[in-house]
């Protein structure tokens, strides 16, 4: 039989949606920061000539600069002053998150509740200035290096001053697009941060899809691969949909205990553990450890032995080519270990075996305390496995069919998992303040006995 809340989402409608006014707000107010975004990543950063600039961007493809170009949505190809976008802040959440879980002082104040995930949210941002001065200073000597490699002058004005203004302009985009994200959070709808990565990705899928129907039209694609990769794409949405969503629940029991009416009643309830706890953090992980290398190679200039490269260097780049034999081994090992890792991090067994004892639950058939903590690390285990397979298939069968089929654009699983994950947590949340909602006006027109006048 439905339950209330079930038979209040099913009546959600158009009428309901337009008397939430609240609602409304929240969502005009997400959209509206969304498009400031994206009008930031048209701006361009001092001292950078924007057609010289494509240019050399175009001698660069494959490498990691085209792999966080998607996340930016052509920002880093524009070298704009968001050309970073959040992906600093991703990275330093990140290593806040692994340090809270390994780092006794984090670990303490992970622990003492919204004072200590205050003070490490401020950790985070500390952190991201670093990053983002680090990774701003080496961009903007790279492209100093690399146009004077290359023979194009994207730099107007080499130099020092070069350097100080494009840095300091990378840290106050990158900074802007962290508060535009955490107030998406706070007066928005949805996770702000998780919001502005997907309109990235999406904003470069139009002009993607123009360029393959151009090429179908003109007969330069064959329409039998376009038709297959539009359906090869609705199959890969509609099972992810399916595994971020699928869990295996664990019975918890708890001790009997007596009711009102002196009736014991055993209590039961549910441990919710994600087939894919690690969620999207491991491909991005392998990508950008895979790809690295090539980048580095490529800013040296070593692409050929003219250039001043090394056989070695021209041989490894050549392997670790985007979509070789080798590169895809070496994605699907590294996402099957970061999986792993990264899952091992996240779900302490230890922890969550203490804390059912305290509380006085047990698993059914299993012993409290340290038998328990052994069957959490056996069923993470197996799960994981599923995870793993699960991130790997999706993955790779993109990277396989980009690659072979000659697409025009990229668009891996990676950035199909951000966005079906980040649409399906944004509908999730926007179904939760309309039944909130719904509930609110249940409460106005039902006639409760506590909101009549006492009379005697």
């Amino acid at each position: 039989m439905a339950t209330q809340a079930e038979r209040l989402a099913s009546s959600i409608s158009l009428s309901n949606f337009g008397r939430a006014t609240e609602l409304k707000k929240r969502i005009w107010f997400t959209l509206g920061a969304l498009i400031v975004f994206r009008l930031l990543s048209h701006v361009p950063m001092p001292g950078i000539d924007p057609r010289a600039m494509a240019q050399l961007f175009n001698t660069q493809r494959g490498g990691v600069l085209d792999f966080f170009n998607t996340f930016s949505g052509g920002s880093l190809e524009r070298m704009s002053i968001i050309a970073l976008g959040v992906m600093p802040y991703i990275t330093a959440s990140i290593v806040v998150q692994l340090a809270a879980t390994m780092y006794p002082p984090w670990m303490a104040l992970k622990k003492e509740g919204e004072t200590g995930r205050k003070r490490l949210n401020q950790y985070t941002r500390f952190l991201t200035v670093l990053l983002t001065m680090v990774q701003g200073y080496f961009i903007a000597v790279g492209l100093e290096g690399l146009g004077a490699t290359q023979g194009i002058a994207a730099v107007v004005q080499p130099g020092w001053t070069f350097r100080i203004a494009a840095t300091i302009s990378l840290i106050g985009g990158t900074l802007f697009l962290m508060w535009i994200g955490e107030q998406i959070t706070s007066r928005g709808i949805g996770n702000g941060v998780s919001l502005i990565i997907m309109a990235g990705i999406v904003a470069s899928l139009p002009r993607g899809l123009a360029q393959m129907f151009e090429g179908g039209r003109s007969g330069t694609m064959d329409p039998l691969i376009i038709v297959l990769v539009i359906g090869l794409a609705v199959g890969l949405v509609l099972f992810i949909c399916f595994m971020e969503r699928a869990q295996r629940r664990v019975l918890i029991q708890y001790p009997k205990r007596a009711t009102a009416r002196g009736m014991m009643n055993q209590e039961r309830s549910h441990l919710p553990i994600k087939i894919n706890t690690a969620g999207v953090i491991p491909p991005i992980f392998a990508s950008s450890l895979l790809l690295m290398p090539l980048t580095v190679i490529q800013m040296a200039g070593a692409r050929s032995p003219d250039a001043g490269g090394s056989d070695f260097l021209i041989t490894l780049s050549t392997y670790l080519q985007h979509g070789s034999p080798l590169f895809m081994t070496l994605y699907g090992l590294g996402i099957v270990f970061f999986c792993f890792f990264y899952t091992a991090v996240q779900f302490n067994s230890e922890e969550t075996a203490e804390n059912l004892k305290r509380n006085g639950g047990f698993i059914p058939g299993v012993r409290p305390g340290k038998a328990t903590e052994e069957y959490f690390d056996r069923l993470l285990n197996r799960i994981t496995v599923l995870g793993a397979g699960y991130l790997v298939l999706i993955c790779l069968i993109p990277e396989i069919m980009f690659t072979q089929a000659g697409i025009p654009f990229y668009l891996g699983g990676t950035s199909l998992l951000i966005v079906v994950n980040v649409t399906m947590d944004t509908v999730s949340q926007i179904q939760s303040h309309l039944i909130a909602h719904q509930y609110g006006d249940l409460i106005k027109k039902a006639k409760l006995k506590g909101n009549r006048p006492f009379r005697r």
